[in-house]
């Protein structure tokens, strides 16, 4: 999904492209001066010829390489290193200007680059060198750790150097103000994005580690690195996402990391979903309503609050906390069983009745004392005079419940009234569902009647049986 080595391999190219031509910086000058001469005419010739080599990298370290050897002691010992750095970054060799430059850093740039007006402008382009460098190597994997050592000392000199150089002294009469401003900008960008991928390098590492061997150990290694990085970049928003995967990961074992997931994927989501252009934007959102609609539930007003409140602070409050989907409905509950005790209960008898069927009422609800409960009558048995009541629990219309009475009733019980009742359960079938109960007539509340028209039977009688 994310593209970050692709960015620093084009911030690289752009970089090394014009690191010579920066506004104002110092290039090798092609002719002598009266306090440096060459020693005869076979130097002056390697010289020339080093010279015009300028636009064949490769050959032009060729013939720095024979200068040096064949005239070790030189007047332009430093003037040709800095050819061979601006060689090297041509030829594509990013190690061996890094190693150059930090020879150059050892002994103090501006004691190697002395000259008024050349010097500050050679060491601007050094440090720029190295720096675009190491961003360069960086896109590759398996950066030996002195190279990371000596890029990451030449971008922290670079930002050091930009207030220092980029001053109305150094800047060329035909360079306008607003081209000077770009450039000053560019360079102290080059050298913000190597320092900040290389605090965020450790956390992709063992990230990627993860993803190859599934130890959670290294999700935790990468949890510190991206945590790390943050209080150093506290509004990069790919740093907040890196800190996000990586408690997705710990959550599996330690769930309460989940919080801090959740809150930094909000907060990278708030800030920059491209992720500093490393990343699709519609997948990151995605990935964030997907793992808080999984882990909370589908409530847009409260991501919504979350984004604005993860925009607003780096890290999440001690005390910060997402109640789970479980949580909600386990409240729920809660309140439900609160407002509504009885129907609250005959649920979870019903629920345990269609889990365990048979064997849950042969083994724990049969013959059981069972609080009073509340139904809608559905049907009476016979319809006057009954003594079976067929009641709706769950709703007002689904029978659930059948009452075998004691005694029959004295009159015609009105459906559709809700009573309170009392019974003992003393059979059950699942397909259909119903639970028969026996119960006495005094444990009946609220049930309506009406007389029953004069000469009703209470019963039909059988016709009698032919002898």
């Amino acid at each position: 999904m994310h593209k970050f080595s692709q960015t620093f391999r084009k911030v690289a190219a752009l970089a090394i492209t014009g690191a010579l031509a920066l506004a104002g910086t110092a290039q090798f000058a092609g002719a002598q001066t009266p306090e440096k001469k060459v020693k005869d005419q076979g130097e002056f010739d390697i010289y020339n010829q080093a010279m015009k080599d300028q636009t064949n990298p490769a050959q032009q370290i060729k013939d720095v390489e024979t200068w040096m050897q064949k005239y070790p002691e030189s007047d332009y010992h430093e003037e040709r290193q800095y050819m061979l750095i601006g060689a090297y970054n041509g030829a594509n060799q990013p190690a061996k200007v890094l190693e150059l430059g930090s020879q150059w850093m050892d002994k103090g740039l501006k004691t190697v680059f002395k000259d008024p007006k050349a010097g500050p402008g050679e060491v601007l382009t050094v440090l720029y060198l190295m720096t675009a460098n190491i961003a360069k190597l960086m896109a590759t994997p398996n950066v030996p750790a002195n190279q990371l050592a000596i890029g990451e000392k030449a971008a922290r000199a670079l930002l050091d150097y930009v207030p220092e150089y980029f001053v109305a002294a150094n800047k060329k009469a035909d360079v306008t103000d607003a081209a000077w401003a770009d450039t000053k900008n560019q360079v102290a960008t080059l050298g913000k994005n190597v320092l900040m991928s290389m605090a965020i390098r450790p956390g992709d590492e063992a990230m990627a580690k993860y993803r190859s061997d599934k130890n959670a150990a290294n999700c935790t290694a990468a949890e510190t690195a991206y945590t790390n990085a943050l209080k150093q970049y506290p509004d990069n928003a790919r740093i907040a996402y890196g800190i996000g995967t990586a408690d997705i990961c710990l959550y599996k074992t330690t769930p309460e990391k989940i919080y801090t997931a959740l809150w930094m994927l909000a907060r990278a989501v708030a800030l920059d979903p491209t992720l500093g252009g490393t990343a699709d934007p519609a997948a990151i959102e995605r990935y964030l309503n997907s793992t808080y609609t999984q882990y909370h539930g589908g409530d847009d007003a409260g991501l919504k609050q979350l984004k604005e409140q993860a925009k607003a602070a780096t890290f999440p409050p001690a005390d910060f906390k997402i109640k789970s989907n479980a949580e909600i409905a386990h409240e729920k509950e809660l309140e439900f069983e609160k407002s509504n005790p009885q129907l609250a209960m005959w649920m979870r008898i019903k629920g345990q009745l269609a889990e365990g069927g048979e064997q849950y009422f042969e083994g724990q609800l049969k013959s059981a004392d069972v609080p009073p409960l509340k139904g809608t009558l559905v049907e009476a048995k016979p319809a006057c005079r009954s003594k079976e009541l067929v009641l709706a629990l769950s709703d007002a219309t689904h029978s659930e419940v059948t009452l075998k009475l004691d005694a029959a009733l004295t009159g015609k019980p009105e459906t559709g009234t809700e009573i309170q009742f009392k019974g003992v359960p003393s059979a059950f079938t699942k397909e259909p569902f119903m639970l028969t109960m026996d119960a006495e007539k005094a444990n009946i509340e609220g049930l309506k009647t009406s007389p029953c028209a004069a000469g009703a039977p209470a019963t039909k009688k059988a016709a009698p049986k032919k002898k």
